[in-house]
């Protein structure tokens, strides 16, 4: 089974990559050291009407391409906050979608067996969609769950030029090198199976919030409105969500209300 198709996008809705000029694409790949500059003079970055975060875990998983280095900002930031923050060991994130979220579940139960509370998930693209399918494997051990520019209606509604460089992985994974995803991650059964998974039902006690951006250069912001999420757009590039004052914002307000529902046990008497 495959996702469901995007509908139609209505007359001035359609990606920002659809008839842009070459100029337009350069000034869009530059966007997000504009707006990290953005983010280290923002009052945000001090903390600056920032809730504390009450050492709640948080699990933070990159996107395409990307690895923990890529959300170090925010992992300081958060920690800065008072959470307590774990990454997810992905080095480079290309690897077949299945076997990455097994590694990631096995992630949070360590954490959250550390901890001994529940966790907040936050996937930047594809860390999104990952937070999204172990959410709902293991609600019992997710708090709620925030995706940056996550494509998790439809997770090949991407820029040609990125599905290129998707392809380009899943040839190289088909041809045996190790660590990289395989065609049948794009287009056979194991990409049908995280279609059905992405389709079923997501539980309702976990609260979910997608992020998103109508000036995303990367993902179509359509394929970011799970109908299970709650919708919040930021004006962004898709690859500056994670280090784009506006999102910082959101997610102190957002993860500090997580921890506010979870506080930690209280050590029982000596």
């Amino acid at each position: 089974m495959r996702t469901a198709a995007l509908p139609r996008t209505p007359a001035g809705e359609a990606p920002p990559w659809l008839g842009a000029s070459p100029v337009a694409a350069l000034l869009a790949a530059q966007r997000p050291w504009r707006e990290a500059a953005a983010l280290v003079r923002s009052p945000v970055w001090r903390g600056v009407g920032v809730p504390d975060g009450g050492g709640l875990p948080v699990l933070l998983v990159p996107g395409f391409l990307a690895g923990d280095p890529s959300l170090s900002l925010l992992d300081r930031w958060l920690r800065a906050r008072g959470y307590r923050t774990c990454t997810s060991q992905i080095r480079v994130n290309v690897d077949c979608t299945g076997l990455a979220v097994e590694r990631l579940e096995r992630r949070l139960v360590e954490l959250t067996d550390r901890t001994g509370r529940p966790a907040a998930i936050v996937g930047q693209s594809r860390g999104g969609l990952f937070a999204k399918l172990v959410a709902a494997r293991r609600p019992d051990l997710v708090r709620g769950i925030v995706t940056l520019g996550s494509p998790n209606v439809d997770h090949m509604a991407i820029n040609p030029l990125v599905a290129a460089q998707v392809r380009l992985v899943a040839a190289l994974g088909t041809a045996g090198v190790p660590g990289l995803f395989r065609d049948d991650c794009v287009r056979g059964g194991c990409a049908d199976d995280l279609a059905a998974e992405l389709a079923r039902p997501f539980p309702a006690q976990v609260p979910y919030v997608s992020v998103y951006s109508r000036s995303d250069w990367v993902v179509d912001w359509h394929a970011c409105l799970d109908p299970a999420a709650e919708h919040v757009e930021v004006d962004s590039s898709h690859v500056g969500m994670s280090v784009h004052p506006a999102v910082y914002r959101l997610l102190g307000e957002r993860l500090a209300a997580l921890a506010a529902r979870t506080a930690a046990p209280t050590p029982a008497p000596a």
